[in-house]
């Protein structure tokens, strides 16, 4: 069974999602790959799982970068798991471009050769924005390219960080 939950960010409502007490899902109300099935799940906002998400996001939001890591359980395709995989390893107020993670992925030998245009398809179908921290992906050129929350919200999301990195 799914179990949901809305809660407020600074940068907007979400819709968050829990499954087998694992976090499966993160988004934006209204973003890009929004779940077209979420209102059948289950109405659940005291679960332990949405309640650990809650500090979590005080935490974030408050520019603390030494958050506790949750249980997740995103479900994808074994390439974007592992691209999620990789992409969970960014470090606070850093980023990297899509290229890298492309040639990271393929030199771990996780994978065959593995090109930006596929990682960036695999990055913009994140299920669980901001936990997989997928804001931190840019283009090789540095540039903020894509995001299924919002141009405005990655760049927020990168300011914030970046006040708080050295903290």
């Amino acid at each position: 069974m799914i179990y949901r939950c809305r809660m407020a960010t600074p940068l907007g409502p979400i819709t968050v999602a829990a499954e087998n007490n694992a976090l499966s899902g993160l988004w934006f109300i209204g973003q890009k790959y929004y779940p077209t099935d979420a209102d059948g799940w289950t109405d659940q906002p005291d679960n332990p799982v949405f309640t650990e998400l809650r500090g979590w996001l005080a935490a974030y939001f408050a520019g603390d970068h030494r958050l506790p890591a949750l249980r997740i359980a995103p479900q994808g395709t074994p390439f974007q798991c592992a691209v999620w995989e990789r992409v969970r390893d960014i470090p606070y107020g850093h980023t990297t471009t899509y290229g890298e993670i492309a040639q990271q992925i393929t030199v771990a030998g996780k994978l065959s050769a593995t090109s930006a245009r596929a990682v960036g398809n695999a990055v913009g179908h994140n299920p669980l924005l901001l936990v997989i921290p997928c804001h931190r992906v840019v283009g090789s050129d540095h540039s903020l390219t894509g995001y299924a929350g919002g141009i405005h919200r990655k760049q927020a999301l990168l300011q914030l960080e970046r006040e708080h990195r050295s903290s």
